[in-house]
């Protein structure tokens, strides 16, 4: 539970005393810090004269869609009633209100989300994607199959590996567009030098080694869909040509003077934090706007602990079909487990270290045994946010006995405080800290992912 009001907190704790509830927060700031790192069932938000409840209300419905919200105003007017129901939260208590009344209101906010968490997920096939039971998912999935069949951008967000390719290919495949071609471009695979070329297409004589006209990606993309996958890495030089493309539908290719008009549907994804990009001046304020037509947020994995057991099933089940070995099922305590762990790595890193399990399973079923055996495993999995970096250095595969020195372990270590120490010199630019490093971004990314500072 967490509540939005000092002065709300104590006639919270009165109406729930003696209830199977725990006040976690009593502030926006402590509430938000809350709500990202545990899964939380309600929240009572109190609004006040200025905009900063309703602020905080529209940051909770965007990031946490489904959670059950109460308002509480003490201003009766007609139109603070009516501006306030308008907002869309679970239920409105005026001040002053008795203990069971809230009481009565948080119960009932919870019941309906349990009944929309009880209803029966849409069949896996018309998504691709496994969605579970939680009310922010199911909230994400009505989202995505009320934006799909438009024609608007949309900006996937989300840490990584909780799967916003997935959501990109979902909204295009459930759109009028689902028959024509899914283009992606990974803005952090490729330098600053040629993302321009690739996303735009260039004309013969272009630039040195230009022999021919080459396509690019928006081009291959008219009337399907172009996925910008981490579009917060694409250089300055090149958002402009993304925002007019947005804007008016046109596009230069390098080296060329014609321009051309294409039908294309946008959807971009990021994990990195766009709006403090654009304070910093990395990332253009109208671009942002541009892409930020329907924000989709994913929530981390931590936050839903409640979904691992029907994703850690699904991946259990795709990894037998496709290695076609006999049968293999997670035990109910092997489930309750996986669940209880914090997953950094998000749906990526429960996947991985399922097909682990089922690989390494000698019988039909994984036990509670066969995961904790991984869990404490020498290298170990991190399930805790820092395990990656500080254990895998310290005490990574191939050290050869107690107390020895591995070249691996060393090696390493000091690769890892490498990294650390250019993204700190670079102020968290990543192309900056490529740059430093002497090595190309999709290197960068290739380590920063490999010691879990991504």
């Amino acid at each position: 539970m967490v509540v939005v009001s000092p002065a709300g907190a104590s006639a919270v704790r009165e109406a729930l005393a003696g209830e199977s509830f725990e006040l976690v927060a009593t502030s926006a700031d402590q509430a938000l810090a809350t709500l990202e790192e545990r899964a939380i069932d309600a929240v009572v938000l109190e609004l006040g004269d200025g905009p900063d409840g309703t602020t905080l209300l529209g940051s909770v419905q965007d990031r946490w869609p489904g959670l059950p919200i109460v308002l509480v105003t003490g201003d009766a007017s007609p139109e603070r009633i009516a501006e306030v129901v308008g907002l869309g939260a679970s239920d409105l208590l005026l001040r002053p209100f008795a203990p069971a009344q809230l009481l009565f209101a948080v119960q009932k906010a919870l019941a309906a989300a349990e009944k929309t968490a009880a209803a029966p997920p849409p069949p896996r096939a018309e998504t691709g994607i496994v969605f579970g039971r939680t009310p922010t998912m199911q909230a994400l999935r009505e989202l995505l199959e009320q934006v799909a069949p438009s024609a608007s951008t949309v900006l996937v967000r989300g840490e990584s590996g909780t799967g916003k390719e997935l959501v990109a290919r979902a909204l295009h495949r459930l759109s009028p567009r689902a028959s024509r071609p899914f283009i992606k471009i990974d803005c952090t695979s490729l330098p600053e030098t040629l993302i321009e070329s690739e996303l735009f297409g260039y004309e013969k004589g272009a630039f040195t080694g230009a022999t021919a006209q080459k396509l690019g990606r928006v081009q291959l993309a008219d009337t399907g869909t172009l996925f910008l996958d981490e579009v917060g890495e694409l250089p300055l030089t090149v958002q402009a040509k993304l925002l007019r493309l947005l804007q008016d539908r046109e596009l230069e290719r390098l080296g060329g003077k014609q321009t051309l008009r294409v039908d294309v549907r946008v959807v971009a994804a990021t994990h990195r934090d766009l709006e403090g990009m654009v304070q910093k001046g990395e990332f253009r304020q109208d671009l942002f706007y541009r892409l930020n037509v329907v924000p989709l947020w994913i929530a981390p994995l931590r936050a839903r602990r409640a979904d691992v057991p029907e994703l850690a099933t699904y991946f259990c089940e795709e990894v037998v079909k496709a290695s076609g070995r006999p049968p293999v099922a997670l035990g109910a305590d092997a489930l309750k487990l996986l669940a209880s762990q914090r997953w950094p790595g998000n749906a990526r890193q429960l996947q991985n270290f399922v097909e682990r399990l089922v690989v390494l399973c000698r019988t039909g079923t994984i036990t509670e045994a066969d995961v904790k055996s991984e869990l404490e495993r020498p290298v170990r999995f991190a399930t805790e946010t820092g395990t990656v970096g500080a254990d895998a250095a310290e005490a990574p595969a191939g050290t050869a006995h107690e107390g020895g020195l591995a070249l691996d372990a060393i090696v390493r270590n000091a690769e890892r405080q490498a990294l650390v120490r250019a993204l700190d010199q670079a102020g968290g630019n990543r192309s900056a800290a490529a740059r430093l490093l002497g090595v190309s971004r999709t290197t960068l990314y290739t380590k920063l992912e490999e010691y879990g500072l991504l």
